[in-house]
């Protein structure tokens, strides 16, 4: 995997490196440190390949979670860089938290969340453009809510014409999803059609109850 140490950078800077296939990382969350990163093998998930299994699909169905596109992004990131029993320690630090909040301001990054009891239980956050998704970090506080999260991300990606969702690594977890390891010539492809699409991000409605998430996931364009 490929690093390179960096000055303060900009969220034109981030732009432009995912654009190249880059993203930017730090060694910990107080690190005062960010690194471009371009990994050997590339972590995506299929779009008309995200496996449901059958108890995801009941929790979606049965709505056991309000989900919200950009209801609290800064909250999101603050609580994807927090301890956790899975993990430690984690690499969004200052430098990264402030550029990603200003790529929300600009309309590039966006949260989804699932809410239960007025209270963040899970989700996630990534970056759009044009028709690539790029996945950053998620996170769970009640079992299954980054998941619900991610199931509602595939269902507006594939509605929007989205031709790439990028999960930078592939991990089990994501795995049992359906997320898959390419090469960087067969990413890069992937990633210069997708940056080609004319791609919305908020083509599906807001607020879509679990069955309209189901339905667009299996949407076929």
């Amino acid at each position: 995997m490929r690093k390179e140490k960096l000055p303060q950078i900009t969220p034109q800077d981030v732009l432009k490196a995912y654009r190249l296939g880059y993203f930017p990382m730090s060694e910990s969350r107080d690190s005062e440190d960010v690194f471009w990163v371009l990994p050997e093998e590339r972590g995506i998930i299929p779009l008309n390949h995200f496996h449901l299994s059958r108890s995801l699909r009941k929790k979606i169905k049965n709505n056991i979670f309000r989900v919200e596109i950009n209801r609290d992004f800064t909250g999101m990131m603050e609580m994807c860089r927090a301890p956790a029993t899975d993990r430690e320690d984690s690499w969004i630090n200052p430098q990264i938290l402030n550029i990603y909040s200003q790529l929300h301001a600009m309309g590039h990054a966006h949260s989804v969340e699932c809410w239960q009891d007025n209270e963040m239980a899970g989700g996630l956050y990534g970056v759009c453009l044009n028709g690539a998704f790029f996945g950053e970090s998620m996170f769970s506080r009640v079992t299954d809510a980054s998941k619900v999260a991610l199931a509602h991300l595939v269902a507006r990606l594939k509605i929007g014409n989205f031709g790439l969702l990028d999960t930078q690594f592939l991990t089990p977890h994501l795995a049992s999803l359906g997320a898959v390891e390419v090469g960087k010539a067969a990413y890069k492809k992937l990633l210069d059609a997708a940056l080609q699409r004319d791609s919305d991000f908020f083509r599906l409605s807001l607020h879509c109850d679990g069955s309209t998430i189901l339905q667009s996931i299996t949407h076929t364009s």
